[in-house]
C-alpha cells in the first residue's frame, strides 16, 4: 500500500495517537499472522478470538502500531478509538481518496464473483489491475481490499456484498464507484430484506455514491434492474435478449468445453468460447465487454480476456473423476443461483443428479420457497434429487421419489448406492452446510 504517517491515520478515524506522528506505515492488518514490519495492526474483538489479545506477540513480529478499542499493556505506538472496525473503514475511505484510478463496484444477489473475475480477466489485458480476492466483500473485507492497493495499479474492481438494509451505503461511501454493476436481485438474505423489492432497495443503495460522470451497468434480464433504464444515472444494460445494449446471439453450451457465442458490442461484435459451463456466464461475458469497451479496450483484447477466464473457488467447477462428473458449485446458494445450476445441469445427456442442501437466510418463506425450488428441480428433469439438512426436508417434498438425508455425514455414508457410473452430480448448499465434504466424497466413489 502507500505509505502513510499515523498521523494521517489517526486524523482519518479520529482517533487518539500515542506514540510519534511520523511513524510510516505501509501495512495494515487484522491478522496478527500476517503482521510485518511498518504494519499497523487493527486488534477487532471478535465472538471467539479478542484481536487485543495479539497485540504484544505482533510487536515481536515488526509490528509499528496498534489500532484498538482499549490501551494495550506493552509499549507500543496505539491508536484509540471506540470501534476498530468502523476506525478501518474510516482509514479505508481515505485512502480510496489518494486515488484517481477508475474503481468499479460489483453487487447483486447471484454472480458477483464471477462477473468480477470476468472483469478483471478482460480489463487485465490492458490495464493492471486490482481486485478483491475470495470473499473479501464486506464491511471488513472491502477495507482489507483497498489497503492492497498500490502505486502501480491502474483500475480497482471491488466486490460488495451485503445482507442488510445500510450496509451497502457503508460500503459505497468507502468505495465511491465510478463504474456499478448490478449482476441479478434474487431471492437472498430475506431474513432482513424480506423481499425482491427489498433486495432491489438494499442494493441500488451504492448509487447514491457513484461518482460524477460515472456510469451503471446492469443486468437487463432481471425484472427488478430493468427500473435503472429510466433513472437519472447513465446506464448500461447486458444480457441475454436483444433489446439489451450489449447481447449475445447464436449461444452454444459446450458443457464441458464451455459456452460458444457471439458477443453484440456497441461497435461491433465478437466470436468467443467462455471456458467454463452454464449460460449465465455468457451476460457475465457481456458485462466485461461493455466495461472493456467503455474503457478503450479492443475486440481482441476483450476476446482475449473472456477466453482466459478463470473461476475461483467452489463456483461452477467441473471435476471429471474417472468415475462420474461432479459439477462443484456448493460455495454458495440462493433459489436464484440454484435453479440456473440445475438449467446447466439438465443439458448433460447423462443420467443428472442433484445434490442440494438448505439454503439460508430466506426469512418467513424459506419453506415455501425450498419447496419450490424441489419442484422445478422436478420440472427440469432432473433424474434424482438428494436433499440434506433440515430445510431440505421441504425441498424433498416438491420432487416426488427425491431422497432426504438430515445432515451431511449421512448423505456421504450413502453416496456409494446412489451415485451411478457415469452420472452428473451437481453438488451446491450454502457454505455454512460444508458440502465440500460431499464434493471429497464423490470423488473417491469408484
Amino acid at each position: 500500500m502507500k505509505k502513510l504517517t499515523l498521523k494521517e491515520i489517526a486524523d482519518a478515524c479520529k482517533g487518539k495517537l500515542t506514540g510519534d506522528p511520523d511513524i510510516i506505515i505501509d501495512n495494515i492488518e487484522t491478522d496478527s499472522r500476517m503482521v510485518r514490519e511498518n504494519t499497523l495492526f487493527a486488534a477487532i474483538p471478535g465472538a471467539r478470538v479478542d484481536g487485543h489479545s495479539f497485540i504484544e506477540s505482533s510487536i515481536e513480529k515488526g509490528m509499528a502500531c496498534a489500532l484498538c478499542e482499549r490501551e494495550p499493556n506493552c509499549d507500543t505506538p496505539y491508536i484509540l478509538v471506540e470501534s476498530t472496525l468502523t476506525a478501518l473503514k474510516d482509514i479505508a475511505a481515505y485512502y480510496r481518496s489518494l486515488f484517481t484510478i477508475p474503481f468499479i463496484g460489483i453487487t447483486g444477489s447471484v454472480g458477483k464473483t464471477s462477473t468480477k473475475e470476468m472483469i478483471a480477466s478482460v480489463l487485465s489485458q490492458k490495464f493492471d489491475v486490482h481486485k478483491t480476492q475470495g470473499n473479501f466483500n464486506n464491511e471488513l473485507g472491502v477495507p482489507l481490499t483497498l489497503f492492497k492497493l498500490e502505486e502501480h495499479h491502474e483500475i480497482a474492481v471491488i466486490e460488495m456484498g451485503i445482507n442488510s438494509f445500510g450496509e451497502m451505503t457503508r460500503l459505497a461511501k468507502i468505495v465511491r464507484p465510478d463504474y456499478e454493476v448490478f449482476t441479478c436481485i434474487g431471492n437472498c438474505h430475506l431474513e432482513k430484506l424480506i423481499d425482491r423489492d427489498g433486495v432491489f432497495r438494499a442494493k441500488t443503495e451504492m448509487l447514491d455514491y457513484l461518482s460524477e460522470n460515472g456510469k451503471v451497468f446492469y443486468n437487463g434480464d432481471d425484472d427488478k434492474l430493468t427500473r435503472l433504464k429510466d433513472s437519472e444515472y447513465d446506464t448500461v444494460s447486458f444480457g441475454l435478449n436483444s433489446s439489451n445494449d450489449y447481447h449475445a446471439v447464436n449461444t452454444t453450451n459446450n458443457l464441458k468445453e464451455g459456452v460458444s457465442t457471439k458477443l453484440i458490442l456497441n461497435n461491433g461484435s465478437i466470436d468467443v468460447t467462455i471456458p467454463v459451463i452454464g449460460d449465465f456466464m455468457v451476460s457475465n461475458a457481456l458485462c466485461a465487454a461493455a466495461l472493456g469497451e467503455t474503457l478503450g479496450m479492443t475486440p481482441d483484447e476483450i476476446k482475449k480476456g473472456i477466453e482466459s477466464f478463470k473461476n475461483v473457488g467452489s463456483r461452477s467447477n467441473v471435476i471429471d473423476t474417472g468415475y462420474i462428473t461432479v459439477i462443484d458449485d456448493c460455495y454458495n446458494a440462493n433459489p436464484t443461483s440454484v435453479k440456473a445450476s440445475v438449467d446447466t445441469l439438465a443439458k448433460f445427456d447423462q443420467r443428472t443428479v442433484a445434490v442440494i442442501g438448505d439454503m439460508k437466510e430466506l426469512g418467513d418463506n424459506e419453506k415455501a420457497l425450498h419447496e419450490e425450488t424441489g419442484k422445478y428441480i422436478c420440472d427440469r428433469g432432473i433424474e434424482l434429487l438428494i436433499c440434506v439438512g433440515p430445510l431440505s426436508k421441504y425441498m424433498s417434498e416438491g420432487f416426488d421419489g427425491s431422497i432426504y438425508f438430515e445432515d451431511v455425514d449421512k448423505c456421504i455414508d450413502n453416496l456409494g448406492q446412489l451415485i451411478k457410473k457415469d452420472d452428473v452430480v451437481l453438488v451446491k448448499a450454502s457454505h455454512s452446510m460444508h458440502f465440500e465434504k460431499i464434493v471429497e466424497k464423490l470423488k473417491e466413489l469408484r
